[in-house]
């Protein structure tokens, strides 16, 4: 008899709101970073600053998956 495992997630998905009504998304790679949210949201900053995630006010970082 087969026992089905899932797997751990290997990256975390968020979904980046902005104030001008702009939804963007982003992927955290280490699960153990995703779960603090002060962690994401400056690595949200630091992404913002390397042009990966678009410049603008952000209102709200939700974890999605």
């Amino acid at each position: 008899m087969y026992t089905f495992r899932k797997a751990p997630a290997k990256s975390v998905m968020f979904v980046v709101d902005y104030d001008d009504a702009r939804r963007a998304y982003l992927w955290i790679d280490n699960p153990e970073k995703a779960s603090d949210t002060r962690i994401v949201e400056m690595m949200a900053r630091a992404q913002q600053e390397q042009g990966t995630l678009p410049e603008g006010t952000i209102t709200s970082i939700r974890r999605v998956r």
